[in-house]
């Protein structure tokens, strides 16, 4: 389990667009959350209510925060009280988009069983926006676990990308991430907080 990341050491060093620090942390906060259940943390929330709870607080949060990061090409990446900059006051995002791919397979699978059992039956939930529903005559099932842990993943293998990195890394990995999110878990987490919100106020499941 990775210790949390020391986002704030890097705001008096890095010309950060103005939403990319809290980005950034609240990233290393959610996913502290799941390593937390998924460990049996001193701070893990092993209550259903209290757990869905906390996931509606940060789903959207995550959400808008990953809307609200600027494309690469509209900030100005100036560096210093000399106006030193990267590649001429803005940096070339195409040089290096890629986010490493560190979290291994069993750590993400303990994070999805995890999230399972807090769950219990009210993790699976029809999935109305899956590709495959245009030609299926079944409904197809998808789960929060799942889902969660997806987007533990990807905000995972941002934050350890970050991590330490040179602030040119850092701008590529900020660019990366607006991109998975666009077109991988914003998707996910839409359809997530359907499920959840439905957990919260409609379930009627009495398995705790």
């Amino acid at each position: 389990m990775p210790g949390l990341f020391a986002w704030a050491t890097i705001s008096d060093s890095l010309p950060m667009q103005p939403n990319a620090l809290a980005f950034i942390a609240l990233c290393n906060e959610f996913c502290s959350a799941l390593e937390q259940l998924a460990t049996g943390g001193s701070q893990a929330i092993t209550d259903r209510k209290d757990f869905v709870a906390s996931m509606l607080n940060y789903i959207p949060r995550l959400y808008i925060a990953a809307t609200d990061l600027k494309s690469p090409d509209a900030v100005d990446y100036t560096i210093g009280d000399n106006d030193d900059v990267v590649d001429s006051g803005f940096y070339d995002m195409s040089a290096d988009w890629a986010i490493d791919n560190l979290l291994e397979e069993e750590y993400y699978e303990s994070v999805r069983r995890a999230i399972g059992g807090v769950m219990g039956q009210d993790d699976v939930f029809l999935e109305v926006f899956e590709e495959d529903m245009k030609y299926s005559e079944t409904p197809i099932s998808a789960s929060v676990s799942e889902g969660l842990a997806d987007i533990f993943q990807s905000l995972y293998n941002f934050i350890e990308t970050v991590r330490d990195a040179p602030s040119e890394r850092i701008y590529s990995a900020l660019a990366a991430a607006k991109d998975d999110f666009e077109h991988y878990w914003s998707r996910i987490a839409c359809n997530i907080l359907r499920a959840l919100n439905n957990t919260r106020y409609f379930s009627t499941s009495t398995d705790e």
